[in-house]
This record gives structure tokens, sequence and C-alpha cells, in this order.
């Protein structure tokens, strides 16, 4: 039994296509029951109508708040436990939906869909920005990353729910969704799929989004792991002393030798800062350890803790 979540925004050309083709793909009987919701962000042509139409339970929101509160929104609303989202844009293959439930039932906390294809090239513009997020994602997980922000995969409703609080509500939701899992010690695996072409306009503004998710991918390392990050910048200010002195050596000159000096002392200020981010982290760990251990479940101003159902599912 599975959830399909699919934010939508003025998807009217594609919508109806998607979930025809869905429906084909899972209407052979061997995901069993399954839902289709379509989750539209203040669409303002017929996005939501013609979802309803291809028989799409559908959620409206009064205006757009972005592609990650649209996949919270989904989430939170689906029956089943298994989730998977996609696009509505046409752009990833629904053919590979089985391909990634047969993955992800081999024990994967989450199986995402790895882009490749013509439709996938880097383009100028969009490879310096992809290099550098997918090198500080990939260095703050401490694994290779095939593709971070791929916007098909499937996991386990109940394990998303816990990280509601730290993922993104814009584009960047599933890069930080993957930075979640990998950092907390999740399995996740990724399995090559074709990427098509887009129907319609792209809703992505490159250099808006681009900051937006640089923004999360730290506070997420910060969060998580920030001993690394705190432990680059360090490594990028000692760097510069090096060449600080080295310029002081080859033009003579004081000014470079005592920026080195203070390139140093602020390698170690930063390097101790981290530290202290980690001692403050393993606080907090340990402080809601301690508030889920005494959790009381008559008391009406909590809510109890999410239980893993993983190894019950069919």
């Amino acid at each position: 039994m599975i959830s399909i979540v699919i934010p939508a925004l003025n998807e009217q050309d594609e919508i109806g296509r998607t979930i025809a083709r869905l429906r084909q793909v899972l209407s052979n009987g061997v995901v069993g029951a399954y839902e289709i919701v379509v989750v539209d962000d203040g669409s303002c042509d017929e996005t939501a109508a013609r979802a309803e139409a291809a028989g799409a339970r559908v959620l409206r929101h009064p205006h757009n708040v972005g592609y990650g509160r649209s996949l919270k929104d989904g989430i939170r609303a689906a029956r089943y436990d298994t989730i998977i989202i996609n696009d509505a844009d046409g752009t990833y293959p629904i053919e590979a939906i089985p391909d990634l439930l047969a993955r992800y039932n081999q024990g994967y906390d989450m199986v995402v869909g790895a882009r490749c294809g013509k439709h996938y090239r880097e383009s100028l513009i969009k490879m310096p920005l992809r290099r550098v997020l997918r090198f500080l994602v990939e260095f703050t997980a401490g694994r290779s990353i095939p593709d971070i922000n791929s916007g098909l995969r499937v996991f386990q409703r109940s394990s998303a729910l816990e990280y509601f609080d730290h993922l993104c509500e814009t584009f960047s939701f599933t890069t930080s969704m993957t930075l979640a899992y990998m950092m907390t010690g999740k399995f996740v695996a990724y399995i090559p799929i074709e990427y098509h072409k887009r129907v319609g306009k792209s809703k992505v503004r490159l250099l808006r989004d681009s900051m937006k998710t640089l923004q999360y991918i730290v506070e997420a390392a910060i969060y998580y792991n920030p001993l690394k990050m705190f432990a680059l910048m360090a490594c990028i200010v000692l760097v510069s002393s090096f060449v600080s002195f080295a310029l002081a050596l080859i033009a003579k000159l004081n000014v470079f030798f005592f920026v080195g000096v203070g390139g140093i002392i602020s390698s170690v200020i930063i390097f101790s800062l981290g530290l202290l981010a980690v001692l403050l982290r393993q606080i907090m760990v340990k402080s809601s350890r301690i508030e889920r251990e005494n959790y009381e479940p008559g008391r009406r101003d909590e809510a109890p803790p999410l239980r893993d159902n993983r190894m019950t599912r069919a």
C-alpha cells in the first residue's frame, strides 16, 4: 500500500497524463492499494480540476507557498506509510517506480532515482553551482551522492515526519531530506533513471533557489555535523594564512605576515567553536532523549513519539 504525493503549480498541460501513467504502472496489483495525492500550490490554471478529473485526491493551497511545503502537506495527509514523491511536469520516468519499490523493500530507508540522460546534462550556468552544492553535501555526509535533489524517491512516512522541523519548505526540500537521512545513519540507495524533457515552463529561479539551497545545506551541516563545517572554514582560513606568509616573503611586506598570523589565530578559534557546537548538539540530543523517556501519555501538551513500523510493512 503506497501513497504517491505530487506537488503541482500551474501544471494543467501534464498533470492528467502524469496521473494516467501512474495508474497504468500501479494497476498491475503488485503494490496493492494505492492513492494519488496532488497538492495544488496556488495554481491559477486548471491543474486542480484536471487532477480531480483524472482520479487524484487534491489538496489546495490558497496561494503559492513552496515545493517543500506542498510535499510536507501531502505527506501529512497521506493514508499509507510508504510514500512516493514525484513531479507533475513529466520529467521523471514513472515506469521506474516498481524498481524503486523493489529496492526499498530490501531494507532501505529511502530509495532515490538518480537522474541521467541528455535532458539532465549540466549547462555552463548550472554546472558550477551544482558542483559546489554537491561538494558541500558530499563533504558533510561523508559519502558519494549521485543526485542530491532528485524529486523521485520512496520512503517511510513515519520516519520522514520526524525530520519535518528541519526540512526546507522550498525547492531545497529534497536536498535537506537527503542530508537529514544520511547524517542520522539511515540507509539510502540510488537507482539510475532516465530524466525526460520538461513539459511547460520551469518554476526554478536558478540564482535565488541555489542560494536558498546553499543556506539549507550549511544549516543542515551545522545541525547534524557541526565540526565538519567549522573544520572546513578553519582550513580555508589556514590556507589563506599560508598564502599571506608566501606573499610576505615575496613582497617583503610585514602586513601580509601579520595577516597570516591573524589567520592562524582565527582558524584555531573557528575550530574551537566547532568543538563547542558538537558539545551543544550532544547536550540537545541527550535532553531530547530524556524527554522521550519521561513522556507521560496523559499529558495533552505533548505529542506521542512516532513508532517505527518499518519491520511490519508489506
